[in-house]
């Protein structure tokens, strides 16, 4: 039986931190057959329209982002051997948004582009656009995309699912849960899963957060592959990065990125 870990959100460097140390260490160990980060890898808050009109705007802190994100792709694959993928989300992509939108003619080559800010390929992470093929019946992607959001947990995913009739894993909501939808006929029924699988990321550096608050939970995504047949989870992580999986509790590490 195969076994995918789906990382969530992580908003480098405004990430959290016991909860990446804590998955870092749960990879190494059991040694999953891929690892697939649903995007917002990094947070990049300068071309944001929160930073607007304000001094982070020209904190002129890109490249040293892209550099913590570099260390966690290094820490990553120094404990995971087999196949990475990044899928683009909206804030991997703000760089080059930015760029596009306000000089276009500045923005043919891809340096700001994610797969060159992270050095993808020095990594062997591969990068996808849009939607990922990521088990037998299942697609990943981040969630931005024209997929309408509900503030249930799960219910994007869920609805995403029904929709695109596929089932689908998904970050970008910060939201943690798994929504099945059903429907046939004669009691010959189809059911599409949505899955999302929460973020990893310190709400408290969300400064955007005008109450300091969130419907946001914490978690991480698996799926157990086999054959055809798709068992997806959604593991909870407490506020200090703890989680437990297969009756094992599994703690904060000490890794640093």
């Amino acid at each position: 039986m195969r076994r995918i870990v789906v990382i969530p959100d992580t908003h480098i460097p405004d990430h959290h931190a016991p909860a990446v140390s804590a998955l870092l260490g749960f990879i190494e160990a059991t040694a999953p057959d891929e690892v697939v980060h649903t995007g917002d890898l990094m947070d990049y808050p300068q071309p944001s329209r929160w930073t607007q009109g304000t001094r982070e705007q020209f904190a002129g802190s890109v490249k040293a982002d892209s550099k913590r994100g570099r260390r966690f792709l290094g820490a990553l694959r120094e404990r995971h051997d087999g196949p990475v993928t990044l899928i683009g989300g909206n804030h991997d992509t703000r760089p080059h948004a930015k760029l596009l939108a306000a000089a276009p003619e500045l923005a043919e080559g891809e340096e700001f582009h994610p797969r060159t800010l992270l050095d993808l390929d020095a990594y062997g992470v591969t990068y996808v656009d849009g939607f990922h093929p990521i088990a037998p019946g299942w697609v990943a992607t981040h969630g931005h995309l024209d997929i309408p959001l509900s503030r249930i947990a799960g219910r994007t995913a869920g609805n995403a699912a029904a929709r695109l009739r596929t089932n689908v894993v998904m970050g970008h909501t910060h939201r943690l849960g798994l929504i099945p939808e059903s429907g046939g006929y004669n009691g010959r029924l189809t059911t599409y899963w949505g899955l999302e699988v929460g973020h990893i990321s310190d709400i408290r550096k969300a400064n955007y957060l005008k109450s300091g608050a969130a419907n946001w939970q914490m978690g991480f995504g698996l799926l157990y592959v086999d054959g055809t047949h798709v068992t997806p989870h959604a593991v909870r992580m407490s506020s200090d990065g703890r989680f437990a999986v297969e009756g094992r509790v599994w703690a904060p590490t000490g890794i640093r990125i």
